[in-house]
């Protein structure tokens, strides 16, 4: 019992001389004119929960509209439910993250040396700042996550011992889970400290979290597709480029595209499945890590991550049937027709929210024709371009006839002989953690509670409406 309490106690002493150390710390940072990314963050926190006090008592009781019985049965489509500050999706603009469209964040976000495609870093800083940051503080920030990357033993050891056929995205999740060993948050909790702080230990974990993420995803991409034959880190790398590195890709070039798949492919509000399923299990004071691997688990669906598969899938069949040759607009207008009339539909096509062209798309189709214009299936994905919003118009059974993020991302992977479509789902998801992440943090800083929606039955729909109400 003793020997309990005396535990205790050092443990205790411990926790309050780390914490007197890190306020020294900062104190010293603050004075030499530099704050990180975590500074920042505690700086911020007093004013965002007075902003969203404010919110709730003046806009508390406004109405947001009627439910319809269609949006219930409808995957709750058009119901406005969430709170998520990361970004906004305008069904004529497009995406926003913080205010600032992609062509915004591709001319202000800090770039690496010689490059050209914003660095998620800094996209990582403006999610949970809503400050654009400079050089120094993404250069610090890249630091910082080489510091916390480090993989525990038994995490390597498990994707070691996966079968060759399990999906990566499942190698994902189950990594993702194995990591949970190292939530601050969790340990944070059980110790009994002030909700206040949850928030703290929310970003500790999301920023150790996202650091390991580049080499969790590598290593069962390598133990998967390349015999085990790993890569080690390179500190001197931004976060993209050495997730590049340690996949196997030195090119210059791939290394831009994956800095700039890895911006766009961050954050897209929070009522996708992705976003919602971290935001949802995150709201019963799951820690990150398993809030993260909520969202994996609804990435690897077949209507959310998995579809750009669907799409090169869909395109390697046309390019099989027409060969080499570059086939005429009035040849693919007959095949997309000849698809719509199989009862098929056009992957890549069409967005819930979306009804214009996907700015994610745009930005693509700009790095292909730059780096690759004269690829054939770059050529094969533009000349689509071209018919397929005048076919679906036609048809009239689409609503957003124009393409979306999905209709390009495998073509420009493909040309760089990233061949492993089944992979490309876990950049995605290694991308997404920088947007549901910071958003989980500031789900944490405002104290947001458990969400529980109310829902019926089918009796109570013919009893409320059976009288012709």
């Amino acid at each position: 019992m003793l020997s309990r309490v005396a535990t205790a106690a050092r443990r205790t002493v411990n926790v309050q001389s780390k914490r007197v150390f890190s306020v020294q710390a900062t104190q010293a940072r603050e004075q030499a004119g530099h704050r990180s990314l975590s500074e920042h963050v505690a700086a911020l926190v007093p004013k965002l929960r007075a902003d969203y006090k404010e919110l709730k008592a003046t806009y508390g009781g406004k109405s947001l509209g009627d439910v319809k019985v269609d949006q219930v049965f409808g995957g709750m489509r058009g119901m406005t439910g969430l709170l998520t500050e990361t970004s906004l999706l305008d069904a004529e603009e497009g995406i926003r993250f913080r205010g600032y469209t992609i062509p915004d964040l591709q001319k202000s976000l800090p770039k690496a040396p010689g490059g050209n495609e914003p660095l998620p870093e800094g996209l990582l800083w403006l999610l949970l700042t809503g400050d654009v940051p400079t050089e120094t503080q993404v250069r610090e920030l890249t630091a910082d996550l080489h510091r916390r990357a480090e993989l525990p033993e038994h995490v390597k050891t498990l994707i070691d011992a996966f079968p060759k056929n399990l999906h990566p995205m499942s190698a994902l999740v189950s990594a993702v889970a194995a990591l949970q060993s190292e939530s601050k948050f969790a340990a944070a909790y059980q110790r009994g400290v002030n909700k206040t702080t949850y928030w703290e230990y929310a970003l500790e974990d999301s920023l150790d979290l996202i650091a390991r993420l580049p080499e969790v995803a590598a290593r069962i991409y390598r133990h998967k597709f390349h015999d085990s034959k790993y890569i080690a880190a390179n500190p001197k790398l931004d976060w993209g480029a050495n997730f590049a590195h340690m996949l196997g890709y030195e090119s210059p070039e791939f290394a831009e595209l994956l800095r700039l798949y890895l911006t766009i492919h961050a954050d897209h509000e929070g009522g996708n499945v992705s976003a919602h399923a971290t935001h949802l299990v995150g709201s019963a004071l799951s820690d990150p890590y398993l809030s993260y691997a909520a969202g994996m688990a609804g990435l690897a669906g077949p209507l959310h991550g998995l579809a750009n598969q669907e799409v090169l899938k869909w395109l390697m069949d046309f390019k099989q049937q027409f060969g080499s040759e570059r086939p005429s607009k009035e040849t693919l207008v007959a095949a997309c027709w000849k698809t719509l009339k199989e009862g098929r539909v056009i992957p890549g096509y069409g967005h819930a929210v979306l009804r214009k062209t996907d700015p994610r798309y745009s930005c693509q189709r700009e790095f292909a024709l730059k780096h690759l214009p004269n690829d054939p299936l770059f050529q094969l994905v533009s000349d689509l371009y071209e018919v397929v919003p005048g076919v679906l118009t036609e048809h009239g059974k689409t609503a957003n006839p124009w393409p979306n993020v999905d209709a390009h991302s495998g073509v420009l992977l493909q040309h760089y002989e990233f061949k492993e479509e089944e992979y490309y789902t876990v950049l995605f998801g290694v991308s997404r953690a920088i947007g549901v992440l910071s958003s989980l943090t500031l789900d944490r800083v405002y104290g947001l509670p458990l969400e529980r929606p109310k829902s019926i039955d089918s009796t109570w729909l013919k009893n409320k409406f059976g009288n012709g109400k």
